[in-house]
């Protein structure tokens, strides 16, 4: 039985479904093996003489299938030994293409961060209340939100909260782009100050950072 390698040997895309069909084969030499071993017991067996004691060959016996069924066994066993180091390294190059995607996607993420770090400019005001059913609540702003563009207000310009109080003022009904620091990540949102049943345009209190 000629075995075929070219599923596995210097083949770095091994996938499982690859694994399986060499699983598969090595039941199939199993299967063959076993079958002739069934023809063997009917015979004289793997080590059993094939002449009798003055030395003629055996005529109590299919010579032919003995000698067929002993080299088969022979060639599958050879074939069942080279599967099965296939398959260890088969196994071997899944379980270590995962570990290296794994570091590399966890290697990504922390470079992704670091650059998002690095990229955000510092926040200038922190929301530290908002109240449900305003306006604020609506566009997704929440408490600990960390401020660092509202409108054309941003951590180059601002100076106080007169400056937040200003837009919000000069842009009742119309939307106003903001962009917050949340654990670590931005996110951005549009909040359109307007009458509603709290008090002021927005229903959320902000206050400015130290720097």
């Amino acid at each position: 039985m000629k075995m075929t390698t070219e599923n596995c040997s210097g083949n770095s895309e091994m996938t499982m479904d690859d694994v399986k069909k060499l699983i598969k084969k090595k039941d199939e030499i199993e299967e063959q093996i076993k079958a002739y071993y069934d023809v063997l017991e009917d015979g004289v067996g793997v080590e059993g003489p094939l002449v009798d004691e003055e030395g003629y060959p055996r005529a109590d016996v299919n010579l032919y299938q003995i000698r067929t069924a002993r080299h088969e066994i022979s060639c599958l066993q050879n074939d069942h030994k080279a599967i099965m180091v296939e398959i260890e390294e088969a196994l071997h190059k899944l379980h270590a293409r995962e570990k290296a995607k794994q570091k590399q996607d966890q290697a990504e993420a922390q470079e992704e961060a670091m650059e998002q770090q690095v990229t955000l400019p510092p926040p200038f005001a922190r929301v530290d209340a908002v109240t449900d059913g305003s306006p604020a609540s609506g566009a997704g702003l929440r408490v600990g939100d960390e401020v660092i563009e509202f409108g054309s207000v941003n951590s180059a310009n601002f100076q106080n909260l007169q400056n937040i109080a200003s837009v919000v003022q000069h842009s009742e009904g119309k939307p106003l782009r903001v962009t917050v620091i949340r654990v670590g990540q931005k996110v951005q949102m549009n909040l359109t100050p307007q009458r509603w049943s709290g008090r002021g345009l927005l229903g959320c209190n902000i206050i400015p950072v130290q720097r």
